[in-house]
């Protein structure tokens, strides 16, 4: 049975897969270190998110997880960030197929000059899906599950940039579900949404921590408090305080971590 034949239970992945960890996790860019020991577990299929000031280490510390901070020159890194156990940047995990398991869309919608269609099918392809029915399947299992189908399956075939912005940003995460990943990594995906999109998007959050990790980096703390399981508060390139986002957003323990979330800073 190929992939794309799978039922929705099937799909899901087993518990324990999909766990992100750190380990006294330090990253420079050159000369100038931009995290500083950064140990956090992340539970599987919940929302973490990362809050703190500009500047403060949440998208480095994000990118680090599926190695995209790598490909800049001059990076180095200490320390460990573990994908179900498996140290992300050991010799056994093979580039392509992190990025494969692990997911991201980017603050702004990036959707490729292609069809809807081929936008969605072009990560199956490159992983070796030839036949157009399962391609097909694929398709539309991934734009349902990012709660775009209805809207787009009579213009499958119309480039990806006559969509709205919420649409294109929905077909982002479409791209990224159709190669069925663990983890979902998000860098203020609605930053540049209106309302009624950047709702659609957070329903759609709620929807698919079901099955799968998500990780995202956000400045807009209602946000954060409106979606998320976890919250992470980063400062100067340190973690400074972790905890459910209950707690961190009602009684954080730490007086940095209430000063931002107050608003008397950042």
């Amino acid at each position: 049975m190929t992939a794309a034949a799978t039922s929705a239970v099937e799909r899901e992945a087993p518990a324990e897969r999909g766990s992100v960890s750190a380990d006294r996790f330090s990253f420079w860019y050159g000369e100038k270190q931009a995290l500083f020991d950064i140990s956090v577990s992340v539970a599987p299929r919940s929302v973490t998110a990362l809050i703190g000031p500009s500047g403060c280490g949440k998208s480095t510390f994000l990118r680090s997880i599926n190695r995209m901070n790598a490909l800049l020159p001059g990076v180095r890194h200490e320390g460990a960030i573990l994908l179900d156990g498996v140290d992300v940047y050991s010799r056994e995990m093979d580039p392509v197929s992190l990025r494969r398991r692990v997911g991201m869309v980017f603050q702004r919608w990036n959707p490729f000059p292609k069809s809807v269609y081929d936008n969605v099918a072009y990560g199956p392809r490159v992983n070796g899906v030839k036949r157009r029915a399962d391609l097909d399947e694929i398709v539309e299992w991934a734009l349902r599950r990012s709660a775009l189908w209805d809207e787009v399956k009579d213009r499958l075939r119309h480039s990806a940039l006559t969509l709205s912005g919420g649409q294109q940003q929905r077909l982002c995460i479409a791209r990224a579900l159709a190669n069925e990943p663990e983890v979902l990594l998000l860098d203020e995906p609605a930053s540049a949404l209106d309302p009624i999109a950047t709702q659609k998007v957070e329903e759609l959050l709620y929807e698919l921590k079901r099955e799968l990790t998500i990780i995202i980096v956000t400045h807009n703390l209602q946000q954060a408090a409106r979606v998320s399981d976890t919250t992470a508060f980063f400062y100067l390139g340190r973690l400074v305080e972790v905890g459910s986002t209950d707690r961190m957003f009602t009684s954080p323990a730490n007086e940095r971590t209430e000063a931002y979330i107050t608003g008397r800073f950042g």
